[in-house]
């Protein structure tokens, strides 16, 4: 059953600690332009997926609080601020606080926290994971590696989002009631963190602003043809 509207929250650290896994691969300020494009397909991504009504973008750093402005998206501050990315439960804690910030603008609405780094995302992925989670129950879609979690979904206007993001929490996450949702979603599965990575979501078909940035900066396989069009 589709639920009726769904509001994403996506948590986006500073840009100078963005990326730093692929520093064998990209100088810092590449890496910076790399995570604004990727939460640029991400966020498009998800506004053209039904049932999506707004996504939120909790971050401290301003020029990714702008972008997500200038993007459609809401942009809420971090609770922690600069350095709540060096903190063991920044991430959940900025998720939380947007959640919380989303219910007192929409009330008692369904949620969905993202990874901001999905730029292979197709909207229909998105919008058959959100269709496929059990009515009013709390869901989630593992990673590509089995261990993380791509996607964490409250879909029970009600009850707390409860993030559980960090190593394992795939496990963390099915332990503390989220459903497990099995679907042939790629492009949701597969978040950037290494140069593996990249390469599996250039082959899969990146999104137009991500593909941009790694043709300008000369990456090899940025123009190869994908086995996941994009449309």
């Amino acid at each position: 059953m589709r639920p009726h509207a769904v509001h994403a929250v996506i948590a986006v650290k500073s840009l100078d600690r963005a990326k730093s896994r692929l520093a064998d691969r990209l100088r810092p300020e590449h890496r910076s332009r790399l995570a604004l494009a990727m939460l640029t397909d991400t966020v498009h991504a998800a506004l053209a997926a039904a049932p999506i009504d707004s996504v939120t973008v909790v971050t401290p750093d301003a020029a990714v609080a702008a972008l997500a402005r200038a993007l459609g998206a809401v942009a809420h501050p971090d609770p922690g601020g600069p350095g709540a990315g060096l903190a063991p439960d920044g991430l959940n804690n900025a998720l939380t606080a947007a959640a919380a910030a989303v219910r007192r603008r929409h009330g008692p609405v369904a949620l969905v926290a993202m990874q901001a780094d999905l730029p292979a995302l197709r909207p229909a992925e998105l919008a058959e994971a959100l269709a496929a989670a059990p009515p009013g129950r709390r869901a989630m879609v593992t990673d590509h590696t089995g261990e993380g979690t791509a996607a964490l979904l409250q879909l029970d206007g009600f009850a707390p989002l409860a993030p559980r993001f960090g190593p394992s929490s795939a496990l963390r996450h099915v332990t503390g009631g989220a459903f497990p949702l099995d679907g042939d979603w790629p492009g949701l599965r597969h978040d950037v963190d290494t140069g593996a990575d990249l390469d599996l979501i250039l082959r899969l078909g990146a999104g137009p602003a991500t593909t941009a940035v790694l043709t300008d900066i000369g990456h090899p396989g940025a123009v190869h043809e994908p086995v996941h069009p994009v449309c």
